[in-house]
């Protein structure tokens, strides 16, 4: 599918979806409570048939964290770059894909190791580099005096 075919059929399958074409992705940001639901119908739809998430990662804004997932059809040679704003970053909770793509499950566990982003349902989600004493280095307001990290 080309990204002009993609960005066609997105916009009609989820029309409440925020979608563009960046330059090098078709880009797809759903609200936080239609993760899931959006995620499964991108990997079983057959016109869609995401079957692969290349990778997951988050990014610290002001008042929010957005988790933004990397999607790509191997069968079908398109790639998605899929984002999902948190409600806030105090407490940011978002559900878990690892039901979906199994790669999600160490890439969730980075994901809150190092920014705190808590991921319903998620098999064994615990600190994979840091231990408990951390807070959430790779937020933008961190500051750690016991381990001299200072922004």
């Amino acid at each position: 599918m080309t990204h002009e075919e993609l960005t066609a059929y997105l916009s009609s399958r989820f029309p409440a979806a925020e979608i563009s074409q960046g330059k090098q992705y078709v880009e797809m940001t759903v609200a936080a409570s239609d993760l899931h639901s959006v995620a499964q119908q991108l990997k079983e739809a057959k016109e869609a048939a995401f079957d692969y998430m290349v990778c997951l990662s988050g990014v610290d804004y002001p008042d929010h964290i957005k988790v933004v997932y990397h999607l790509e059809s191997t069968s079908l040679q398109h790639l998605l770059v899929l984002k999902v704003k948190t409600d806030g970053r105090e407490n940011p909770v978002l559900d878990t894909l690892s039901d979906l793509w199994p790669t999600a499950e160490f890439h969730e566990r980075e994901v809150y190791d190092l920014l705190g982003v808590k991921f319903n349902n998620h098999p064994d989600l615990r600190r994979l580099f840091l231990d408990d004493t951390w807070g959430f280095p790779l937020r933008k307001d961190y500051v750690d005096d016991v381990h001299i990290v200072s922004r």
